[in-house]
């Protein structure tokens, strides 16, 4: 879902509202804007807002929720590599192969998801190999140890990487959540009955029109924050890639 587009759509709704019903007041008959119909007019509005705002700061909260999980997950990963480097280096000059390719792997993950931060990493092997968790796993797996304090540490190797790979998954699962449609355009449709109601309230002048737009603004912000936190890896809110980097950076040592 664009979030750009999306939150143009609903500045255009709301503020459209708003001025369908400055027009809408020009024209109806003196006594539809008499103080009971202006009353009945409020009532509603207050309601359609506590409906608008419970519904709006749910979602903003939930979002949020979300992109700070994919956040933790990300900086999970990062230490759990490092602790595979770490038990890895510990078993001995054996590991020298797989430490290269997790570092390489990891490389490879960070220049895929911040392409603008790939010429600051560490040079890398070119190996011709796939890397991923699994190949990774498969090579702490195929591990032949000769001393108990090998064998600990390939199973804390083989933990670790079980580890990473549940996390992937994880975050995989919990990316592949996005916002019902439907649940947006009940939302856009609660917000421009609402700007309505203000519109045949307010006098039409253009500090009315100013205050519309600004509020406007607001509302469609608000929508992209909310769009925009359900893509943690990917447009302006984008997970900074600084924990992994450091990670990285680190890796081989």
């Amino acid at each position: 879902m664009n979030s750009i587009l999306v939150s143009v759509i609903v500045f255009i709704c709301v503020f459209g509202g708003a001025i369908l019903g400055l027009a809408v007041r020009t024209r109806l008959p003196g006594h539809h804007l008499s103080e009971d119909g202006k009353e009945a007019v409020k009532l509603v509005a207050g309601l359609v807002a506590t409906l608008t705002a419970l519904v709006l700061g749910l979602l903003i909260s939930t979002s949020k929720a979300s992109f700070d999980t994919a956040n933790t997950m990300l900086t999970q990963s990062g230490a759990k590599i490092l602790q595979l480097d770490r038990a890895l280096a510990n078993y001995g000059p054996e590991t020298r192969e797989i430490r290269g390719d997790l570092q390489r792997f990891l490389r490879d993950k960070i220049a895929k998801v911040w392409p603008e931060v790939k010429q600051k990493l560490p040079a890398a092997d070119i190996s011709g190999k796939i890397l991923d968790v699994e190949a990774i796993q498969m090579e702490v797996r195929n591990l032949a140890p000769t001393s108990d304090l090998q064998r600990s540490l390939q199973v804390k190797a083989v933990q670790l990487s079980d580890d990473l790979e549940e996390l992937r998954w994880l975050l995989f699962e919990q990316l592949q959540t996005s916002l019902p449609t439907m649940f947006l355009g009940m939302l856009l449709f609660w917000s421009t009955i609402l700007f309505a109601c203000f519109g045949l309230l307010a006098p039409r002048n253009e500090t009315v029109i100013a205050v519309f737009l600004v509020c406007a603004i607001a509302v469609s912000g608000a929508i992209f924050l909310i769009l925009e936190m359900e893509k943690p890896f990917r447009g302006a809110m984008k997970i900074s890639s600084a924990p992994l980097v450091k990670t990285l950076g680190r890796l081989g040592k």
